[in-house]
């Protein structure tokens, strides 16, 4: 099985993993210096420290602010690849995929799942109270911002999700034969990356039971299709209609969008709404793609 094979390949060198993960992380807070160059450029150095982290999201205009947020994943994205290539000699289609070859198919699939069902649910919310929803359509300014999102924004979902279900997971399945605790610890990591967020700054520490549920998610589709693919695919279709279709005052992506929710943020709904869609799509996923051994794949360790 894939993380078997690559724990196999590496013969247990946990050391390599965290060597290559500390250049990472360094390499991605460099990355965002010119953010933080460009809004003491814009309000000055004296009052950067009096800003929490929607004043600083708010500092500059919104594509400008989005590129400069995005521009540290594209850096993650290419450094994984180039330290899976250069430290552990492992080829991109193997670090990703026990299959043949990188399944394209199943990306699409996973993305156009959740576009739908993300559209599905929001059609809904629309109808049932239009007064949330404020029109906020600027023909030039979403223009740009589409031609942004399109390239930067899987960039963005693809650095978390090589580095979390790719990097950091085989890098404990080096340490731990039970697929249970790189499946956790991976999990809980990137629940916890959410926590900065301003939407955790708005609404309380509730709301990581969104992001740590997101984070198992993705932990287990990987783990059950021996593949990144399908989160791949999911992970950047949620976050591309995000930017796209609505945003908030209160959210990570501010964006020129096509919507603007001004509703009352609820914090149970926001941090519990998504579980049944999460559940809906693995029985989609394990119906469409034939998965069994369920305690074997996420707790046990299949052979190799």
């Amino acid at each position: 099985m894939h993380l078997e094979k690559i724990r196999e390949s590496q013969g247990g060198r946990f050391d390599y993993y965290v060597i290559g993960t500390f250049i990472i992380i360094l390499a991605f807070f460099v990355a965002q210096i010119p953010h933080t160059y460009a809004v003491i450029n814009e309000v000055g150095i004296d009052q950067l420290a009096k800003l929490d982290v929607t004043g600083v999201l708010q500092a500059l205009p919104p594509n400008t602010t989005m590129i400069l947020m995005l521009l540290p994943f594209a850096i993650t994205t290419a450094l994984v690849l180039v330290l899976v290539r250069t430290i552990h000699h492992i080829s991109i289609r193997k670090f990703i995929t026990s299959r043949a070859k990188i399944d394209w198919k199943r990306i699409g699939f996973a993305f156009m799942g959740i576009v739908m069902l993300n559209t599905f649910f929001f059609i809904v919310s629309y109808y049932e109270n239009p007064t949330n929803f404020q029109w906020n359509f600027e023909p030039k300014a979403f223009a740009t911002l589409f031609l942004i999102a399109i390239v930067l924004v899987p960039l963005q979902t693809s650095a978390e999700e090589l580095f979390f279900r790719g990097y950091l997971m085989q890098g404990f399945g080096q340490i731990f034969k039970h697929r249970i605790f790189p499946l956790l610890i991976t999990s809980l990591l990137f629940g916890f990356m959410h926590f900065g967020n301003p939407e955790i700054d708005k609404l309380g520490p509730l709301l990581m039971v969104s992001y740590v549920s997101m984070g198992f998610f993705f932990g287990i589709i990987t783990l059950m299709d021996e593949g990144l693919e399908l989160a791949l695919g999911y992970h950047a279709g949620n976050n591309l209609l995000i930017s796209l279709l609505v945003t908030s005052d209160w959210t990570a992506f501010q964006t020129n969008s096509l919507f603007l929710d001004v509703s009352t943020p609820n914090v149970y709904i926001l941090a519990f709404m998504q579980l049944p869609m999460l559940i809906i799509l693995l029985a989609l996923f394990s119906w469409k793609y034939g998965w069994n051994q369920w305690r074997r794949r996420l707790i046990s360790s299949p052979k190799a």
